[in-house]
């Protein structure tokens, strides 16, 4: 697995990021296809977008209080 994967993923457990965004993150930057639909949800999809971006900008929203 490529470094900046492995960096984004420690990053986002560590911040304590949903669960279900972390899953469609790494989902969305490994071009895997989506979930069956009735098990997608907002943080899911939200996440996969960002994946598919390589994007790490939307980390903190996603941050269980």
């Amino acid at each position: 697995m490529n470094q900046f994967y492995y960096d984004a993923v420690t990053k986002m457990e560590e911040m304590g990021v949903d669960e279900e965004y972390i899953q469609g993150w790494q989902a969305g930057f490994l071009q895997n296809p989506q979930r069956e639909e009735q098990r997608v949800t907002e943080a899911y999809e939200a996440g996969y977008g960002d994946g598919e971006e390589k994007s790490t900008d939307n980390f903190g929203n996603w941050v269980k209080s």
